[in-house]
């Protein structure tokens, strides 16, 4: 039984070894490396090599490769065996697979002759991998034997990933992915891509437009060097029929799973899914004031306007009270003290509000508080937003 891993050539560099023209051995290094038929045409200094090599070595496997392994069972004898059944296991630290292409028996094996069998196998743990053979067959005499090998490797582990999340005020959420080459050669990263939840759409920030087309921000050859991190982000926004309802949404911590593709050496392609990303549900308390618009500059001593959103977070029907409190710099236009009426649970109502500002500068728009008349509970919300105060000669110019 003979059991060899399959795996693609590699290009044979060899060590460049030079010397100065003066020193004793002249020009015979730099004229043997421009003999040498591993070395590139005027680069035989650069560790270039145009030869493939078979590989010497079992070699590192890791995870979301292919495990390719060629098995052959060979009569050694000089007599004819029957009922030649060959079975290739897999055993890992979770369970043991069955990788035979067939289960069924070859009927008689004369002498030198041979069974071929080759096996894949998508590797989807890490840890300890043990690939038990094993063949069983009759001789002559009728007598049954049997004989297996081990064969035991490690699955190593490709790629770092890291998250972070970023809960925006209108339900986006911001996921920051970084993903970290640790293994000794470089990447030809395929894909990256993020596989949202039911509840999200999403929308992949790693690209620019130039000139009208799409160029990703990391180049036109994205490759990921050894311990090299790259970074992916991505905007989730919740789909219409969730986005209406805030209790809903509120609570969602699943976001997707981010589903990486890479190439290494000579085009093997790795694959990896990571699990369900989950993201820490933002606490809103029982009402959540949000912005729907808001200027970037405004004029100073001007009305400016300002849409707010306010939501009911609990799951009791609130009546809700608004009092509008003047700061050193924001001042507020209307009246304060209005009743803005009954608000049930999960329910949105939106608010137009104006301001002005009697200072320059970035200022904060503070002194909004709601009261609940139905439990005398009071919300202040302070440094909702900044606005740009600037004056009005400099607006106009």
């Amino acid at each position: 039984l003979a059991v060899m891993r399959l795996t693609k050539p590699t290009l044979f560099t060899n060590i460049p070894v030079t010397c100065e023209e003066r020193d004793l051995p002249g020009n015979l290094f730099n004229q043997l490396m421009k003999d040498d038929p591993s070395t590139v045409k005027g680069a035989e200094t650069l560790m270039l090599g145009e030869m493939l090599t078979l590989p010497q070595n079992f070699g590192n496997i890791f995870l979301g490769e292919t495990f390719s392994s060629y098995i052959s069972v060979h009569n050694d004898s000089n007599q004819v065996v029957k009922d030649i059944l060959v079975k290739a296991d897999l055993q890992t630290s979770s369970q043991r697979l069955n990788l035979s292409a067939s289960s069924a028996a070859v009927a008689e094996l004369k002498p030198d002759c041979c069974i071929d069998d080759v096996i894949h196998h998508e590797v989807k743990e890490i840890g300890t991998h043990i690939l038990v053979c094993a063949v069983s067959y009759t001789t002559q005499t009728g007598e049954k034997m049997y004989f297996r090998k081990f064969f035991k490797f490690q699955v190593l582990k490709p790629l770092d990933v890291k998250t972070k999340f970023y809960n925006a005020e209108t339900d986006e959420v911001f996921l920051e992915a970084q993903i970290q080459n640790i293994t000794t050669s470089p990447m030809f990263m395929e894909k990256v891509s993020l596989e949202p939840s039911m509840m999200y759409n999403v929308a992949e920030l790693n690209t620019v437009d130039t000139a009208g087309e799409s160029e990703s921000t990391f180049g036109a050859r994205t490759y990921l060097q050894p311990m090299d991190t790259r970074q992916y982000l991505y905007c989730l926004k919740p789909k219409q029929e969730f986005a209406e309802k805030a209790g809903v949404i509120k609570g969602v911590t699943v976001i997707g799973k981010l589903d990486i593709v890479w190439k290494t050496n000579l085009g093997e392609r790795g694959r990896l899914q990571t699990s369900q990303l989950q993201r820490m549900a933002p606490g809103y308390g029982d009402v959540r004031l949000s912005l729907e618009a808001i200027p970037d500059t405004v004029n100073l001593e001007e009305p400016f306007d300002i849409t707010c959103k306010i939501t009911n977070c609990s799951e009791r029907t609130m009546d809700l009270v608004l009092e509008m409190c003047n700061t050193n710099s924001i001042h507020w236009c209307g009246v304060s003290g209005r009743q803005l009426g009954k608000l049930h649970p999960s329910s949105s109502l939106h608010l137009a509000l104006t301001l002005l500002s009697s200072v320059q500068g970035l200022q904060s728009v503070s002194g909004l508080r709601l009261t609940d008349t139905f439990l005398k509970r009071t919300y202040e919300y302070d440094d909702i937003a900044q606005v740009c105060v600037v004056s009005s000669e400099i607006k106009q110019s």
